[in-house]
């Protein structure tokens, strides 16, 4: 679970929610139609624009901004350098009985172990990768597309709820509490806007270049293994993916 998702949505809505309390009741800042017209217009507005498959699919990949594990590229490294050491001492077929919880890592040592060429496996590899992308890429989309439109959907709630005023301007008690109801749906699309939808496909981005990162740390390792390469060379290889600071850290920890 990512803390820090779980932790800025609790604490952006309590402080939306706590200004509130701090102000008046809460009650006067909840209207039924407005939610309405904002979430279900936004939901509606995506459906239009994109495939009922994609829709639901980027439901799921949105919840790797809440559940999925941090991926430890360092781990990864060491973990190569592992295999390359027993496959220098025992050989390609010692690596079968291996377990290795990286599925995409399972993939590329099984097929290195098959004795496909190396051609064959980087392409393979490269293909998931980019496959990978693409299909959060659509998660992205959408995401941003409704950031985009939960604003316009709330402008949409604010002309609703002036046209409903101005039919009853001959009370003026009407008045106030209109023009409250008919701004509350600007509110609720900025605040599903900035405080949602937008840091959801921000938190993805990083999730897929993440994901990203640890793949071509794979392919690269995964081409190492079939070269033969010595494994400190591969070491020094890979650690081109890390920053100075982790680098500094493993060593200090060997």
């Amino acid at each position: 679970m990512d803390l820090a998702t779980i932790i800025g949505i609790v604490a952006g809505f309590g402080l939306v929610i706590g200004s509130i309390l701090l102000g008046g009741s809460l009650s006067a800042f909840v209207t039924i139609p407005g939610i309405a017209i904002v979430l279900g217009g936004t939901l509606a507005a995506t459906l239009i624009s994109e495939k009922l498959g994609v829709f639901i699919g980027a439901a799921k990949v949105a919840l790797k901004a809440f559940f999925t594990k941090d991926v430890v590229v360092d781990a990864t490294i060491t973990r190569l350098v592992e295999l390359a050491t027993l496959m220098r001492k025992d050989g390609a077929l010692a690596l079968e009985n291996e377990q290795i919880d990286d599925a995409f890592l399972a993939k590329g040592v099984r097929m290195a172990v098959d004795g496909l060429a190396p051609d064959e496996v980087h392409g393979a590899l490269m293909s998931e990768m980019r496959s990978m992308k693409e299909r959060h890429r659509q998660g992205h989309r959408i995401f941003r597309f409704m950031g985009s439109t939960a604003p316009a959907m709330g402008m949409v709630g604010t002309l609703i709820g002036l046209v409903q005023m101005l039919q009853t301007m001959d009370n003026p008690d009407s008045i106030g509490p209109a023009m409250a109801v008919a701004l509350l749906t600007t509110l609720y699309g900025a605040v599903l806007a900035f405080l949602v939808f937008n840091p959801i496909a921000d938190k993805l981005e990083c999730r897929t270049k993440d994901e990203a990162r640890n793949m071509s740390v794979v392919i690269m390792g995964v081409d190492s293994l079939l070269k033969g390469e010595n494994p400190r060379f591969m070491r020094d290889k890979l650690d081109s993916f890390l920053d100075p600071k982790q680098r500094q850290g493993r060593e200090e920890s060997e």
